[in-house]
């Protein structure tokens, strides 16, 4: 399929990951190589920056801060999780589209961007604009269907462990049979996360820490839970629990919200698993218990972050460009597949997007032991791969320095949208 003559523009959206921007940096150089494309564009906050025309001049930046950008956490052209509520909305992108000469789009985001990526090429194709759409997959829930893990996942995970190691020896200096830590961490309706922890556990060693996780994916019962407690107090003089955010009881209600609050997207916030476990061991078991809750540092740990997840999170930017101008895809996302041979190996594939979007993706039930606390060998070979490496960080007066962006305006060529 012959290349198309116009710019291109990136967005992202929704949360930031440690290694989004190395998927961004990813765009911009491989964009760099195609004379077909004459201006490379991003878009602030996501696809606001659409409606609002805010868009800015990526081509103009520094190879120092492209290359930068490669171990900086956050999003370097802003976020959102606003998503297209009415069709005025679409007929705005294509709009700005047409105006600015967009003929590639690139964006970077969850299953609910890949939602509007593929409604954004559908309403190009209605229109009769010719241009193609790519998604690129981030999150460190690894929720997304169609792709074996996204970019980001490794990273939070990588983090997790190791504080869930600290943690550990922390406990063991003040535990007496009598203490109990919880972690929560993020996840929403899947344990990747939660289950990420297990990877801290020495081999051969399957009482380790963590002693206890709570996924999402098994029905919690306190009863349960105050028994496994006590199972773990009786043999160690500390018990560390992880546990995800989104879970539920028997009924599939979750255990805890932070609040009754929904985001733009539809989804329930979550927030508060931690404190309930908490109060469930304080309530029922004479020991101290403490819950601690991440939050937002288990996606921005860049310094804790893995390599192997930098790489591939690269690559998946540079293949969205080879896929939508040498190959001629729109209407797709890159996914990242591992191969088949002994050792791991991860290549790029495609999706359809309208595919994506369709459920969540769980941990397989099988890689969860009989006891449903903790993961047994099959999810360890999936997810131990993932976490190798060390991505080098620079650092001044002791601690990391980050890239930041000029973001040079382009100038505006539509009136004011009222949203």
């Amino acid at each position: 399929m012959a290349e198309l003559e116009g710019n291109c523009l990136v967005g992202q959206s929704g949360g930031p990951t440690a290694v989004i921007n190395a998927t961004l940096a990813g765009v911009i150089e491989e964009a760099l190589n195609y004379e077909c494309i004459e201006e490379i564009y991003g878009s602030l906050n996501g696809v606001m920056g659409i409606l609002n025309e805010d868009f800015v001049d990526l081509a103009s930046e520094s190879q120092q801060a492209i290359r930068g950008l490669k171990t900086s956490p956050g999003a370097a052209l802003g976020t959102s999780r606003f998503q297209f509520k009415k069709q005025a909305d679409f007929d705005r992108a294509l709009e700005a589209f047409g105006a600015h000469d967009i003929r590639y789009f690139f964006y970077i985001g969850d299953s609910d961007s890949m939602s509007t990526a593929a409604r954004l090429n559908a309403q190009a194709a209605e229109q009769g604009y010719e241009m193609r759409v790519i998604g690129i997959p981030k999150t460190i829930d690894n929720d997304i269907t169609r792709t074996d893990h996204t970019p980001g996942y490794g990273s939070a995970i990588k983090y997790i462990a190791t504080t869930v190691r600290e943690m550990a020896l922390d406990n063991e200096a003040v535990g007496q049979g009598d203490y109990v830590s919880i972690l929560e961490v993020m996840g929403r309706n899947s344990g990747w996360i939660a289950a990420g922890a297990s990877l801290c556990k020495r081999r051969d060693k399957p009482h380790d820490p963590p002693h206890l996780i709570y996924l999402p994916e098994v029905a919690f019962s306190e009863q349960k839970f105050v028994e496994d407690v006590q199972r773990v107090l009786k043999r160690e003089s500390y018990c560390v629990i992880v546990v995800g955010e989104g879970l539920v009881d028997a009924d599939g209600n979750y255990v805890s919200m932070s609040s009754s609050s929904i985001d733009a997207f539809g989804n329930v916030q979550l927030g508060g698993s931690g404190d309930y476990l908490k109060d469930l061991v304080q309530k029922n078991l004479n020991v101290s218990a403490r819950s601690c809750k991440l939050g937002i540092a288990q996606r921005t740990a860049t310094h804790c972050a893995s390599q192997t997840d930098a790489d591939e999170a690269y690559l998946a930017g540079q293949n969205a460009v080879v896929a939508a101008v040498a190959n001629g895809e729109t209407g797709k996302m890159v996914t990242l597949q591992r191969g088949d041979s002994d050792t791991y190996v991860c290549e790029t594939g495609l999706a359809e997007l309208s595919e994506v979007s369709e459920g969540t993706k769980r941990i397989p039930a099988d890689w969860i032991n009989e006891d449903g606390v903790s993961m047994n060998y099959p999810f360890i070979k999936y997810a131990l791969p993932l976490i190798q490496g060390e991505v080098d960080v620079s650092y001044e007066n002791g601690l990391p320095t980050y890239a930041k962006l000029r973001r040079l305006s382009v100038e505006k060529r539509l009136g004011a949208y009222a949203r």
